[in-house]
Protein backbone atom coordinates (compact mmCIF):
# COMPACT_ATOMS: atom_id res chain seq x y z
CA UNK A 1 0.00 0.00 0.00
CA UNK A 2 1.01 3.64 -0.48
CA UNK A 3 0.46 6.83 1.46
CA UNK A 4 -1.40 8.29 -1.54
CA UNK A 5 -4.25 5.78 -1.07
CA UNK A 6 -7.53 7.16 0.20
CA UNK A 7 -8.56 6.11 3.70
CA UNK A 8 -11.85 4.77 2.33
CA UNK A 9 -10.01 2.66 -0.26
CA UNK A 10 -7.69 1.25 2.40
CA UNK A 11 -10.69 0.26 4.53
CA UNK A 12 -12.35 -1.33 1.48
CA UNK A 13 -9.34 -3.26 0.23
CA UNK A 14 -7.96 -4.18 3.65
CA UNK A 15 -10.98 -4.48 5.97
CA UNK A 16 -8.85 -5.34 8.99
CA UNK A 17 -7.07 -2.03 8.55
CA UNK A 18 -10.02 -0.29 10.17
CA UNK A 19 -8.76 -1.58 13.52
CA UNK A 20 -5.47 0.25 13.00
CA UNK A 21 -7.11 3.42 11.69
CA UNK A 22 -9.47 3.62 14.66
CA UNK A 23 -6.48 3.26 16.95
CA UNK A 24 -5.04 6.47 15.46
CA UNK A 25 -8.43 8.24 15.10
CA UNK A 26 -8.24 8.18 11.30
CA UNK A 27 -11.75 8.69 9.92
CA UNK A 28 -12.17 6.17 7.09
CA UNK A 29 -15.95 6.54 6.79
CA UNK A 30 -17.02 10.20 6.51
CA UNK A 31 -13.41 11.30 6.01
CA UNK A 32 -12.61 8.48 3.62
CA UNK A 33 -11.82 10.81 0.69
CA UNK A 34 -8.56 12.04 2.22
CA UNK A 35 -5.29 10.25 1.60
CA UNK A 36 -3.42 8.49 4.37
CA UNK A 37 -0.52 10.88 3.78
CA UNK A 38 -2.67 14.00 4.17
CA UNK A 39 -4.49 12.64 7.22
CA UNK A 40 -1.22 11.75 8.95
CA UNK A 41 0.28 15.14 8.14
CA UNK A 42 -2.78 16.96 9.52
CA UNK A 43 -2.83 14.90 12.73
CA UNK A 44 0.98 14.78 13.05
CA UNK A 45 1.07 10.98 12.94
CA UNK A 46 3.87 8.62 11.90
CA UNK A 47 2.63 7.38 8.54
CA UNK A 48 5.36 4.74 8.19
CA UNK A 49 4.40 3.18 11.52
CA UNK A 50 0.71 3.12 10.58
CA UNK A 51 1.48 1.56 7.20
CA UNK A 52 3.60 -1.08 8.91
CA UNK A 53 0.79 -1.95 11.32
CA UNK A 54 -1.75 -2.15 8.48
CA UNK A 55 0.56 -4.35 6.39
CA UNK A 56 1.19 -6.61 9.40
CA UNK A 57 -2.54 -6.92 9.93
CA UNK A 58 -3.10 -7.62 6.23
CA UNK A 59 -0.70 -10.53 6.37
CA UNK A 60 -2.15 -12.00 9.55
CA UNK A 61 -4.59 -14.90 9.79
CA UNK A 62 -7.01 -12.58 11.56
CA UNK A 63 -7.22 -10.40 8.46
CA UNK A 64 -8.03 -13.40 6.28
CA UNK A 65 -10.94 -14.27 8.54
CA UNK A 66 -12.27 -10.70 8.35
CA UNK A 67 -11.94 -10.34 4.59
CA UNK A 68 -15.34 -10.01 2.90
CA UNK A 69 -15.84 -9.60 -0.82
CA UNK A 70 -18.47 -6.88 -0.56
CA UNK A 71 -17.31 -5.37 -3.83
CA UNK A 72 -18.67 -8.42 -5.66
CA UNK A 73 -21.62 -9.34 -3.44
CA UNK A 74 -25.17 -8.71 -4.75
CA UNK A 75 -26.43 -5.35 -3.51
CA UNK A 76 -29.43 -7.03 -1.89
CA UNK A 77 -26.99 -9.13 0.15
CA UNK A 78 -25.28 -5.95 1.34
CA UNK A 79 -28.54 -4.20 2.27
CA UNK A 80 -29.72 -7.31 4.14
CA UNK A 81 -26.44 -7.42 6.04
CA UNK A 82 -26.70 -3.74 6.90
CA UNK A 83 -30.20 -4.19 8.28
CA UNK A 84 -29.74 -7.51 10.06
CA UNK A 85 -26.32 -6.78 11.52
CA UNK A 86 -25.56 -3.08 11.90
CA UNK A 87 -29.08 -1.65 12.16
CA UNK A 88 -30.14 -4.35 14.59
CA UNK A 89 -27.00 -3.89 16.68
CA UNK A 90 -27.38 -0.11 16.90
CA UNK A 91 -31.00 -0.47 18.02
CA UNK A 92 -29.95 -2.81 20.80
CA UNK A 93 -26.80 -1.03 21.91
CA UNK A 94 -27.85 2.61 22.12
CA UNK A 95 -30.68 2.22 24.70
CA UNK A 96 -28.44 -0.04 26.81
CA UNK A 97 -25.55 2.42 26.65
CA UNK A 98 -27.87 5.27 27.60
CA UNK A 99 -29.01 3.31 30.67
CA UNK A 100 -25.40 2.66 31.70
CA UNK A 101 -24.50 6.31 31.18
CA UNK A 102 -27.42 7.43 33.35
CA UNK A 103 -26.20 5.18 36.16
CA UNK A 104 -22.60 6.37 35.89
CA UNK A 105 -23.65 10.03 35.86
CA UNK A 106 -25.96 9.50 38.85
CA UNK A 107 -23.56 7.48 41.01
CA UNK A 108 -20.36 9.36 40.15
CA UNK A 109 -21.70 12.89 40.01
CA UNK A 110 -18.96 15.24 41.14
CA UNK A 111 -16.09 13.03 39.95
CA UNK A 112 -13.83 15.12 37.68
CA UNK A 113 -13.92 12.44 34.96
CA UNK A 114 -17.68 11.82 35.12
CA UNK A 115 -19.10 11.96 31.56
CA UNK A 116 -21.67 14.66 32.28
CA UNK A 117 -24.32 14.96 29.55
CA UNK A 118 -23.42 11.63 27.95
CA UNK A 119 -26.78 9.94 28.58
CA UNK A 120 -28.71 12.81 27.02
CA UNK A 121 -26.39 12.86 24.01
CA UNK A 122 -26.79 9.10 23.52
CA UNK A 123 -30.55 9.59 23.58
CA UNK A 124 -30.24 12.23 20.85
CA UNK A 125 -27.97 9.95 18.82
CA UNK A 126 -30.46 7.11 19.17
CA UNK A 127 -33.31 9.29 17.86
CA UNK A 128 -31.31 10.58 14.90
CA UNK A 129 -29.89 7.19 13.98
CA UNK A 130 -33.26 5.44 14.33
CA UNK A 131 -34.88 7.93 11.94
CA UNK A 132 -31.96 7.56 9.52
CA UNK A 133 -32.10 3.75 9.51
CA UNK A 134 -35.88 3.74 9.06
CA UNK A 135 -35.56 5.93 5.94
CA UNK A 136 -32.96 3.56 4.53
CA UNK A 137 -35.08 0.49 5.24
CA UNK A 138 -38.35 1.96 3.93
CA UNK A 139 -37.11 3.94 0.92
CA UNK A 140 -33.49 3.60 -0.16
CA UNK A 141 -32.68 -0.06 0.40
CA UNK A 142 -35.82 -1.33 -1.44
CA UNK A 143 -34.91 0.89 -4.42
CA UNK A 144 -31.38 -0.48 -4.48
CA UNK A 145 -32.44 -4.10 -4.02
CA UNK A 146 -34.93 -3.72 -6.88
CA UNK A 147 -32.15 -2.57 -9.20
CA UNK A 148 -33.22 1.08 -9.22
CA UNK A 149 -30.18 2.46 -7.44
CA UNK A 150 -29.25 4.71 -10.38
CA UNK A 151 -32.51 6.59 -9.74
CA UNK A 152 -31.72 7.12 -6.06
CA UNK A 153 -29.38 10.09 -6.43
CA UNK A 154 -31.31 12.34 -4.05
CA UNK A 155 -31.97 9.74 -1.30
CA UNK A 156 -28.29 8.74 -1.40
CA UNK A 157 -27.25 12.38 -1.20
CA UNK A 158 -29.45 12.85 1.88
CA UNK A 159 -28.18 9.68 3.56
CA UNK A 160 -24.55 10.63 2.88
CA UNK A 161 -25.09 14.06 4.41
CA UNK A 162 -26.61 12.42 7.48
CA UNK A 163 -23.61 10.10 7.67
CA UNK A 164 -21.43 13.20 7.97
CA UNK A 165 -23.58 14.27 10.92
CA UNK A 166 -23.16 10.83 12.51
CA UNK A 167 -19.39 11.20 12.11
CA UNK A 168 -19.55 14.53 13.94
CA UNK A 169 -21.62 12.87 16.67
CA UNK A 170 -18.96 10.19 17.13
CA UNK A 171 -16.32 12.88 17.55
CA UNK A 172 -18.42 14.62 20.21
CA UNK A 173 -19.11 11.28 21.87
CA UNK A 174 -15.38 10.67 22.36
CA UNK A 175 -14.99 14.11 23.92
CA UNK A 176 -17.87 13.58 26.34
CA UNK A 177 -16.54 10.14 27.29
CA UNK A 178 -12.88 11.15 27.66
CA UNK A 179 -11.82 9.12 24.62
CA UNK A 180 -13.36 6.03 26.28
CA UNK A 181 -10.60 5.94 28.88
CA UNK A 182 -12.09 5.10 32.28
CA UNK A 183 -10.24 6.28 35.41
CA UNK A 184 -8.33 3.66 37.39
CA UNK A 185 -10.94 3.65 40.16
CA UNK A 186 -13.88 3.27 37.74
CA UNK A 187 -16.56 0.75 38.67
CA UNK A 188 -17.63 -2.15 36.47
CA UNK A 189 -20.57 -0.22 35.03
CA UNK A 190 -18.33 2.66 34.01
CA UNK A 191 -15.88 0.30 32.31
CA UNK A 192 -18.69 -1.59 30.58
CA UNK A 193 -20.08 1.71 29.32
CA UNK A 194 -16.80 2.73 27.72
CA UNK A 195 -16.22 -0.72 26.22
CA UNK A 196 -19.69 -0.51 24.70
CA UNK A 197 -19.07 3.00 23.35
CA UNK A 198 -15.84 1.83 21.75
CA UNK A 199 -17.71 -1.03 20.10
CA UNK A 200 -20.47 1.33 18.95
CA UNK A 201 -17.92 3.63 17.33
CA UNK A 202 -16.27 0.71 15.53
CA UNK A 203 -19.52 -0.71 14.20
CA UNK A 204 -20.99 2.65 13.18
CA UNK A 205 -17.83 3.55 11.28
CA UNK A 206 -17.81 0.16 9.52
CA UNK A 207 -21.53 0.61 8.77
CA UNK A 208 -21.05 4.06 7.22
CA UNK A 209 -17.98 2.94 5.27
CA UNK A 210 -19.84 0.00 3.73
CA UNK A 211 -22.62 2.31 2.56
CA UNK A 212 -20.58 5.35 1.48
CA UNK A 213 -17.74 3.59 -0.30
CA UNK A 214 -19.23 0.32 -1.56
CA UNK A 215 -23.03 0.17 -1.61
CA UNK A 216 -23.84 3.69 -2.80
CA UNK A 217 -21.24 3.98 -5.60
CA UNK A 218 -22.25 0.59 -7.01
CA UNK A 219 -25.94 1.42 -6.76
CA UNK A 220 -25.52 4.73 -8.58
CA UNK A 221 -23.69 2.90 -11.37
CA UNK A 222 -26.82 0.77 -11.87
CA UNK A 223 -25.20 -2.43 -10.61
CA UNK A 224 -27.05 -5.20 -8.77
Amino acid sequence: MKGTMLLGDIAELIPGSTTVMRKYNLDFCCGGKQTLEDACRFQKLDMEQIMKEINDFQNSAKHKDLQKEWREAPLSTITNHLENHYHARHRLMLPELKMLAEKVERVHEGHPDCPVGLAQFLDEMNTELSEHMSKEEMILFPMISAGNGSMAVMPIHVMTAEHDQHGQSLAKLKVLAFNFNAPLEACGTWRALYRGLDQLEQELMEHIHLENHILFPRALQGKN
